[in-house]
């Protein structure tokens, strides 16, 4: 049976510990591809992305360029906001012809796992497997996929808004279109 992994995120933006764990997930679980879902807004965020939908989109389709098993959907662009995992999984398991789909999260998202959208019917559709960068030990029962990497995407934005360089911390790609769109100049909390 087909096997992929759904990465969803506001990716504001993407950086290379994302794409890293992407890759350890991919190998490590032995699917097909893993889909990058950029979120609307995520019901679980204080404020809204920094960047708009389509330019975290452009970052997106930038940084796995030439990557045959990684793919973007938009789904959750094209939906009215909040974007739920639940409506995401429901929609990409019709498409892709109900596949076991395993729902790559970061550690950060753990606790409010059992508070997301219809979390009953999603831990029904999928397997979670935890994405940790932080090194901790673990408090889930969810399976990880685990490295140290001190790469955030707040950083990164506090790193433009300064005047410092975000090099070899995102995609060249990713980091011409922050430059060209002059994103993250404002003050990132």
């Amino acid at each position: 049976m087909k096997k992929i992994g759904i990465y969803g995120g506001s990716f504001d933006p993407v950086h290379h510990a994302h794409l890293i764990l992407a890759r350890d997930a991919l190998e490590a679980l032995r699917l097909e591809k893993v889909i990058f879902v950029p979120a609307a807004i995520s019901p679980f965020k204080k404020a809204a992305p920094i960047a708009r939908g389509e330019l975290r989109l452009a970052m997106l389709r930038a940084a796995i360029k030439g990557e045959p098993r990684f793919e973007v959907d938009e789904c959750e662009l094209r939906r009215p906001p909040p974007s739920y995992s639940i409506d995401t999984v429901e929609e990409l398991r019709r498409r892709e012809g109900n596949p076991v789909i395993h729902c790559l999260i970061g550690e950060d998202n753990v606790d409010s796992l059992t508070e997301w959208h219809r979390f009953a019917d999603l831990e029904k559709l999928v397997h979670f497997v935890v994405l940790d960068r932080t090194g901790d030990r673990p408090r889930h029962k969810y399976p990880l996929v685990r490295r140290k990497i001190d790469i955030s995407a707040t950083e990164i934005r506090k790193r433009v808004a300064s005047g410092r360089s975000i090099r070899y911390l995102v995609p060249p790609t990713v980091e011409e279109i922050i430059d060209r769109e002059k994103l993250y100049l404002e003050q990132s909390k």
